[in-house]
């Protein structure tokens, strides 16, 4: 044998390492053991991140480890791979990680006109009664129209409708603890029953006394079932459907069910839910069924608006999210269609997925981009 002057063993047992430095700097940590609750807000903050929610920016920062780099909620960037993501409070949290802030969307930077956003926030978050345009406009230092243009682009929400969200979550709090609903209702800075009645439906998905008592007496009977695209659950209340999910594991879907509506009264019943099951797996075999099913989901009056919009999509067709914006009457409102789209409850009643980017791309979608392909690709044969 001849002698090369080398040991190949040594070579072996001694590879260079120099090559692969900057990636074992930024590799990710062991995999963590999260519990449900921080598996669901994970999963909240992915979804928000998919629908460049800017209403998060200045809330927590999402990491690539394949690039090193961390980004806020709405930055404009081709969105990675989920299991190529992690999240941290902010931008300190993850430099001390090891990742590098983005160029793009200088998460470690605010704007001016986000500053302006963040001051009215924090005035609304802390007034204890009802804050006029005009006062907060004043407090701020911008024109009444500026302030509302800006807040509206920012949150998808008016400050009117802002403070009407915050005054509900009260409510919820202070349900929660106990206190009776003229109690809460007051607390809250609601100046009758009335009006408190009048958003509880679509805000709450039940009376404020139901929900007080931890959604006691709320009956919600659901099915998993095989379809063209995987596993299929889809769940009503005796109002209508209030919930139809993709997924690969019938444990899962019944798990994040049971999460969602921990208080409710759940049965699985396949037979009881046929009538809502039935259209939406024939729509899926390509059959040409209109699935026009009653609804009980908990909206806010935007979500409702841009839900009803796309409703009237035929099947087949698609549209813009700044198409969909302009038939809502706010076409300014790109982004809070996208957010309003990312959180559809409803897959196909609701049919999210016929909107597209302006540039013809499919963008994101909760269930999978390749269940959007499949489902537009099929819509388009059938029609």
């Amino acid at each position: 044998m001849r002698k090369t002057g080398t040991n190949p063993k040594a070579v072996v047992r001694n590879p260079p390492q120099k090559r692969f430095a900057r990636k074992s700097r930024i590799a990710p940590p062991a995999e963590a053991s999260y519990p449900v609750n921080m598996q669901t807000e994970l999963q909240n903050q992915w979804q928000q991140v998919l629908a460049r929610d800017a209403r998060q920016d200045g809330r927590f920062v999402f990491a690539v480890r394949t690039t090193g780099i961390f980004c806020r909620p709405s930055c404009p960037s081709r969105r990675p791979r989920r299991d190529s993501v992690e999240f941290f409070a902010g931008p300190h949290e993850a430099e001390r990680a090891g990742y590098r802030a983005c160029l793009r969307c200088k998460p470690t930077q605010i704007s001016e006109q986000a500053q302006y956003v963040y001051s009215a926030r924090q005035l609304l978050d802390s007034a204890e009664g009802v804050v006029t345009l005009a006062q907060l406009s004043k407090q701020v230092g911008l024109s009444p129209f500026h302030l509302q243009r800006l807040f509206k682009r920012a949150t998808g929400l008016s400050p009117r409708e802002y403070q009407s969200a915050r005054r509900m979550q009260q409510v919820k709090r202070e349900l929660r603890k106990g206190e009776d609903v003229t109690t809460a209702l007051y607390e809250a800075g609601f100046g009758s029953p009335s009006r408190l009645y009048e958003t509880a439906t679509q805000q709450l998905g039940m009376t404020p006394g139901t929900y007080r008592r931890g959604g006691a007496g709320a009956t919600i009977t659901f099915a998993v079932v095989p379809s063209p695209l995987g596993l299929m659950l889809v769940a009503a209340t005796e109002r209508g459907l209030c919930a139809v999910r993709f997924g690969d594991s019938a444990i899962e879907l019944e798990r994040d069910l049971r999460q969602e509506f921990h208080a409710a009264e759940l049965h699985r019943d396949e037979a009881a839910i046929r009538q809502y099951v039935e259209p939406l797996v024939a729509s899926l075999r390509g059959e040409k069924t209109t699935i026009d099913l009653p609804l009980d989901v908990r909206a806010t009056a935007f979500q409702k608006k841009v839900w009803d919009a796309l409703r009237q999509i035929p099947r087949g067709e698609t549209r813009s999210y700044t198409e969909i914006a302009r038939e809502i009457g706010d076409p300014k409102a790109v982004r809070a269609v996208a957010r309003a789209c990312a959180f559809n409850p409803v897959a196909l009643a609701v049919p999210c997925h016929r909107v597209i980017r302006g540039g013809g791309d499919l963008a994101g979608y909760r269930w999978g981009i390749e269940r959007k392909k499949k489902l537009l690709a099929g819509e388009r044969a059938d029609s």
